[in-house]
Formats: C-alpha cells, sequence, structure tokens
C-alpha cells in the first residue's frame, strides 16, 4: 500500500469525505424528520439519553450541551437519575437499532407515556418502531466488516454522526433560543 494511503492527513480527509457525505443524506434526505428531532428536545420537559459503547459516550456530550441551554438532562444509568415519565424524551443512539438494554428501556420509557427520539441505521429495527421520531444515518454496523458503508473500523461513521448531529440539534435550539454564549456559560462545570 502507498506510504500516502497508510498515513493520518490520508485518513483524516477520507473519514471528512465520510462524514460530509452523511450529512448531506442526513439534510437532504428527511428536513421534516431534523425538524421533528428538534421539537421533541424542545418540548420535552425532562431529556434522558442513552447509547452503549461509543455512541453512548457520543450521546453524553449531546447531554452536556442541552444541559448548557438550561434543559434538565438525565444520562440513562447514573445514580441520579430520577424514573421517566410522561411526556418526558428518551433520546437514544444505537447503530443496529436492537442492542438489547436499549430496546428494553425504550420499551420501559414508552410504558411510562415517555417519548423516544433514536438515532440508527436501520429504520425497521425494534428501537425505530417504538420511536417518534427517527434518525436514520446511512452509516456501517459495528458488525459490517464489508468496507461498503465505510472504509473506517466498525462503526465508527455512526458514531461520529452521533457527535456531528448531537452538536447540530444543540446549536439549532442555541439559535432558536435567542441566547447568548454568555448566558450559556455559567452552567458550565466549575469544579473539575
Amino acid at each position: 500500500m502507498d506510504v500516502m494511503q497508510t498515513g493520518v492527513g490520508y485518513s483524516l480527509a477520507r473519514i471528512a469525505r465520510e462524514l460530509d457525505s452523511v450529512v448531506d443524506h442526513l439534510v437532504h434526505a428527511d428536513p421534516i424528520a431534523l425538524a421533528g428531532f428538534v421539537e421533541l428536545v424542545a418540548e420535552a420537559p425532562r431529556v434522558f439519553v442513552l447509547g452503549a459503547g461509543r455512541s453512548g459516550l457520543a450521546l453524553r456530550m449531546t447531554a452536556m450541551r442541552l444541559m448548557h441551554l438550561g434543559l434538565e438532562v438525565h444520562v440513562v444509568g447514573e445514580v441520579t437519575t430520577p424514573a421517566i415519565g410522561r411526556q418526558d424524551l428518551l433520546l437514544t443512539a444505537s447503530g443496529s437499532g436492537t442492542t438489547g438494554g436499549i430496546v428494553r428501556a425504550a420499551q420501559t420509557a414508552v410504558a411510562a407515556g415517555a417519548v423516544v427520539a433514536a438515532i440508527t441505521t436501520d429504520p425497521d429495527s425494534p428501537l425505530a418502531s417504538l420511536a417518534s421520531a427517527t434518525i436514520t444515518v446511512p452509516a456501517a454496523g459495528k458488525l459490517d466488516r464489508s468496507g461498503e458503508a465505510s472504509a473506517q473500523y466498525a462503526g465508527s461513521l455512526f458514531e461520529q454522526t452521533v457527535v456531528v448531529f448531537g452538536d447540530a440539534l444543540f446549536h439549532a435550539l442555541w439559535m432558536r433560543s435567542g441566547a447568548s454564549a454568555d448566558e450559556l456559560w455559567p452552567r458550565h462545570a466549575n469544579i473539575e
């Protein structure tokens, strides 16, 4: 293999192209779904986030930014997370849409009267069937090693998309709020 194809610069450019392609697809494929996601978050009295592995880490980043907006946000599994209830939102990410713990949590949320929003690669998955809003990411699942949907390892493109989508969700809500960066700043952690 050519040295240029094994360097970090080459990899950065390839990852950027893949991510750009996914973002372009999301923006143009279903703008109504994107708007619906924003509405669900904006209208929820409380937002609960849940993902496993790297997807879960990506959603924790989103939870932090939503908290900076002043929303009441909880990360499922933390010891201080309360019970989910009516009209609350469970924001989930699962590439396959079949991750057992996430699907069970979504079932529990729906039974409690909460709303589920899902980010997944499979619009026909059990998770998507429980969701009121679904963002379908055209990326490889973690078990797809074919290289067709992405040249990256496992679910990397999906997980990167979750991070970028979470930041875009935050940014849309922030712009809508009219709050300045100075108004958000006091919510940043001050005991680190």
